[in-house]
């Protein structure tokens, strides 16, 4: 086990850091506790002085600060994070807060002149996200975002081998998130928030209002005013790597989504079974969201099907094959689903999550944005694509099968995938001839302008950028 760096000694060229937002504590049917997870990865990094630890909830902070006491250390606690940028001794800052906070933490961490590292998606909103990448170059400061996937050593070998050509030219491209989760209820009245809670500091930049359903923390995920849904959640990791094996740098040309927030009746509000489709030219992405399965117990058999084997990571489908898999292994199969090739290093998930955030810490030192492996514009990128779909799937409207088979027929890959999600569906309990899909626009936009344009470009850019509560305003960066 690592030796673990307190506050309050001094080794050579620590790096201190300040962990924000530590996650809810035994919260039903979630992982919870990023920022717990976080700080696991950066205790195992070489000169790293876990500091500071920061959130608005009076019990979580107290609780992590008692880990540290229960190993013999001790840290700086802070509720308000704008004290953690007060304190001229702090380093960097490590970003686990809701979504809704990343933008505002991040531009603020790099006025005080902190490098951060923030967790992903790297934008709650599209505009908010070009801020950042702004804020990061004008401060010079280090901005890495927690898509690790982009430390994985499997991955960029697979994809030297498709770009060989061996498996001829990549037609398309599949993100899988196939992932059972449970309803988070609904309540009539509001809950109270807990009074350990600040809740106009949780709150931030989005409006302030009753906790309309049944816990505070996590399940933000699932609203509009603070998440991104399970596209945003889990979605942009394999859209990320989806792009990184094209060698994509910006957001798509265009986007669409189709689905719904089926068979929970509860207070959530983003789809939780999604297919989108980034229109990237000549390869698109396809991303897949399934949580809707009648049996939610991980011990038991998954009901969410498989996509050419695969239930999560990404497959890249090439003229003679394909690529399957994530980023602690892969493997090329022939057109007849003949395993031609693996790649495997060896290395597990923590490994490579701890290498993420050693390369973090290797760029604060050395000041090279460029030996980043997940970079603020990569970030920003990955999470347009998210923010793209959302939008489409905001501004569109329930259509029958027969409706969006007709909409899509032109393109055979989109056309197999929303059949295939329709027949997972089925096996689960939906109909989507009695609940139908949510059949979204495409949305066009322009990455140079940043703006979307074309049919539906004033619907679209009213998702792009909301107006922030005061005095909680993400700065625009010029």
């Amino acid at each position: 086990m690592p030796r673990l760096v307190f506050a309050g000694e001094k080794p050579n060229s620590e790096i201190r850091i300040a962990v924000v937002g530590l996650g809810g504590i035994n919260i039903y049917g979630s992982v919870g506790g990023r920022g717990r997870q976080l700080i696991k990865s950066f205790l195992e990094v070489p000169g790293v002085r876990i500091a500071a630890l920061c959130d608005v909830d009076r019990a979580i902070l107290e609780d992590g600060a008692q880990r540290f006491k229960d190993r013999g250390g001790n840290v700086t606690t802070r509720v308000d994070f704008r004290r953690v940028l007060d304190d001229g001794s702090i380093d960097a800052v490590v970003f686990a807060t809701p979504n809704h906070w990343h933008a505002l933490g991040t531009i603020w961490a790099c006025q005080a002149g902190k490098d951060v590292y923030v967790e992903k998606p790297f934008s709650y909103n599209i505009w908010e996200g070009r801020q950042m990448v702004a804020a990061a170059r004008k401060y010079k400061r280090i901005v890495q975002v927690g898509m690790q996937r982009r430390s994985s050593t499997v991955l960029p070998m697979a994809f030297e081998y498709l770009r060989g050509g061996q498996l001829g030219s990549i037609r398309f491209a599949h993100a899988l998130v196939y992932r059972a989760r449970n309803s988070i209820g609904k309540v009539n009245t509001p809950t109270p928030v807990p009074d350990t809670v600040d809740h106009d500091l949780w709150c931030g930049p989005a409006p302030k209002t009753p906790l309309m359903r049944k816990q505070l923390h996590y399940e933000w995920h699932w609203v509009w005013p603070t998440g991104n849904g399970e596209m945003g959640n889990n979605g942009v990791h394999m859209i990320d790597i989806c792009r990184w094996a094209l060698g994509l740098n910006q957001p798509p040309p265009r986007a669409m989504s189709i689905g719904a927030r089926f068979a929970f009746d509860d207070a959530g509000e983003t789809p939780n079974t999604q297919v989108a489709i980034f229109d990237y030219q000549p390869v698109p992405i396809i991303c897949e969201i399934r949580n809707v399965s009648k049996n939610t117990n991980p011990k038991a058999p998954s009901t969410l099907g498989k996509f050419r084997n695969s239930d999560r990571g990404i497959v890249i489908v090439c003229e003679g094959g394909h690529f399957a898999g994530d980023y602690t292994h892969g493997a090329v199969f022939d057109k007849k689903g003949r395993r031609i090739k693996d790649f495997q290093d060896g290395r597990k998930a923590a490994e490579i999550e701890v290498s993420h955030a050693a390369n973090f810490i290797a760029a604060v030192r050395n000041r090279k944005t460029d030996t980043l492996a997940a970079e603020a514009a990569v970030g920003h990128a990955s999470a347009a694509c998210c923010h793209m779909a959302n939008i489409s799937h905001r501004l569109g409207k329930q259509s029958s099968p027969d409706e969006i088979r007709e909409r899509i027929s032109s393109n055979s890959e989109l056309l197999d995938a929303f059949e295939r999600c329709r027949e997972n569906l089925r096996e689960n309990g939906v109909d989507l001839g009695a609940t139908p899909a949510v059949l979204g626009p495409w949305v066009t936009f322009d990455p140079k302008q940043e703006q979307f344009v074309g049919e539906f470009a004033d619907q679209a850019n009213h998702f792009a950028r909301r107006k922030d509560r005061a005095p909680f305003l993400v700065p625009e960066i010029t």
